[in-house]
């Protein structure tokens, strides 16, 4: 099911991301679930066991890392709950599996703060309703999922009247219709009527997540080699009954390094960098069975790569400074390399490529914050659809305190990371960051990717949009007008900076035009351009 799941939404994520009701090229709530479903029917294919709860477990756990936007970690929440409802089971009959629908939905709920009707979790819970009504009638597990299906579909085309956004694009919420398809593939896995795709292999993994790399590589693979007394990658399950999962992280905790311990009483996903993996073997098999039980020599894979780095360096006093641990550390998402250098300047530490259209998961930025050698790391999502992922890396991480700053854009990342004090105490910081980010102005200029209504703007595909904290003000053909007239919507006038990163497709000759307007019209104001070479976004502006 889990597997059907996912191929049915491959063949449609497309259509998903087509139902975003901004006519902005940030459509990607199908991409985005369809990802991270993936994830979690890959694990739940790796599952040794043959008891349902395994299986559940070992899918959450894959969408869980593998999370990627609001709709994902929310997608990821639901296969939480639904594994906690299975928890213990070898099997399920239909009330069962009603109930832990329901216990999906219940999750969900509580993950997000502000919980929206018309939303992908409104179609779920009227989903998982009809399930566990269907079920306490005595219906088959198919009856109570076709039940639960055809209600949903009812609920879904009820969006547009919950939400008016919905209403006015003429659209249904594409969370919910995510939803919906995944459902729909678990009941073709029931009549034998799934779609054979290979979603499972590892060139469609890596094809659809290369633009979340993180910049400078080459740094990035030295820092990967900065304790060399730890090298062997050791990763495996234990399966076994009662296990604690805390207290394996616990006993763990000094034996290796970039620690991850994860899972559930019955399962456990273990992964760490160490001396000799024998005695973590030894350890782990206390508690129970080792399966997938996977030992890499990184200091053979990558000995070429450390040699060429460590000749960059200037000495020895800087690699102990690396493997140092300081009391703070950023990790930073930008959309294009040219913010991840104006950050990286400001002395964040790793940065994880991502924004519009490119949502890193979970997993990404998890992997992003090991890197960082730091008692308490703060991550910039400069994006509103990666706040919820990035707070789910507090799930993975335990030998470290990871902090998620509210940033919703690049401007707002950079004025927190601005305000944040290498010797202050770590709760000042995250006031003194947080408040920071009511002190810019965040605008963009971009284009139409399809014929839509917005308020009482009237736009055609192919339009060039000028948007103020994430509202559409402004729509014209021209993009020196349009960005003229968004920053006079952001009363740039009456503050004392602008800073423009402009696109990879925005030309020179346009970005001094619009630099010498802005000198003409108020010389006080300081203007700063930067070559953020993000794509699809010819502008981002901040103000303050």
């Amino acid at each position: 099911m889990m597997v059907a799941g996912a191929q049915a939404l491959e063949l449609k994520k497309q259509d998903v991301d087509a139902l975003n009701v901004f006519p902005v090229p940030d459509g990607d709530t199908g991409t985005n679930m369809f990802l991270t479903i993936q994830s979690a029917a890959r694990d739940a294919e790796k599952a040794a066991g043959v008891s349902i709860s395994e299986v559940a477990s070992a899918a959450s756990m894959g969408s869980l890392m593998g999370a990627r936007g609001n709709s994902g970690v929310i997608l990821s929440q639901l296969l939480r709950g639904i594994a906690k409802g299975l928890d213990g089971l070898v099997t399920a009959n239909p009330l069962q599996l009603a109930q832990a629908l329901q216990s999906g939905v219940d999750t969900a709920y509580k993950a997000v703060m502000k919980p929206v009707e018309g939303t992908i979790l409104t179609v779920a819970r009227e989903t998982a309703k009809a399930a566990l009504s269907k079920a306490k009638a005595g219906g088959s597990l198919l009856d109570m999922l076709q039940e639960a299906h055809k209600k949903g579909l009812e609920s879904l085309a009820r969006t547009p009247e919950m939400l008016p956004a919905l209403k006015q694009a003429g659209v249904v919420d594409a969370g919910g219709q995510g939803f919906l398809i995944i459902l729909g593939g678990w009941i073709g896995a029931l009549t034998g009527e799934t779609v054979k795709a290979p979603i499972l292999q590892e060139q469609k993994i890596n094809s659809e997540v290369s633009q979340t790399k993180e910049p400078n590589q080459g740094n990035q693979d030295f820092i990967q080699l900065e304790n060399l007394e730890y090298p062997y990658c050791t990763e495996f399950l234990v399966k076994g009954t009662d296990l604690q999962v805390e207290r394996i992280r616990q006993d763990l905790l000094n034996r290796g390094d970039c620690l991850l311990v994860v899972g559930t009483p019955e399962v456990v996903k273990i992964h760490v960098h160490v001396k000799n993996p024998g005695k973590i073997l030894d350890y782990a098999i206390q508690w129970g069975s080792l399966h997938q039980v996977q030992i890499h020599n990184m200091l053979e894979q990558n000995e070429a790569m450390a040699h060429a780095m460590k000749s960059k360096s200037s000495g020895s006093a800087e690699v102990d400074e690396l493997t140092s641990m300081k009391e703070y550390g950023v990790v930073a998402v930008a959309m294009g390399q040219g913010i991840a250098d104006v950050f990286l300047s400001l002395g964040v530490d790793e940065v994880v490529l991502g924004g519009q259209t490119m949502n890193p998961s979970t997993e990404d930025l998890a992997a992003a914050v090991r890197k960082v050698k730091a008692h308490n790391v703060f991550i910039l999502p400069n994006n509103g659809n990666i706040i919820l992922a990035a707070r789910q890396v507090n799930d993975v991480i335990s030998d470290r305190e990871v902090h998620v700053i509210s940033s919703k854009s690049v401007p707002q990342g950079i004025s927190a990371l601005l305000n944040m004090n290498p010797e202050g105490e770590r709760n000042d910081n995250l006031q003194n960051m947080e408040r920071a980010l009511k002190n810019v102005r965040s605008g963009e200029v971009t284009y139409a990717v399809r014929d839509s209504q917005f308020g009482e703007l009237d736009i055609s595909a192919g339009d060039i949009l000028g948007l103020v904290e994430g509202t559409i003000v402004e729509t014209g053909q021209s993009l020196l007008e349009v960005a003229k007239a968004t920053l006079a919507k952001m009363d740039w006038k009456e503050h004392d900076l602008v800073t423009i990163f402009y696109g990879e497709d925005t030309e020179l000759q346009e970005v001094e035009q619009l630099k010498t307007w802005l000198q003409e019209e108020n010389s006080n104001v300081e203007v700063e351009a930067h070559p953020g070479k993000q794509p699809l976004y010819y502008y981002i502006f901040g103000v303050e």
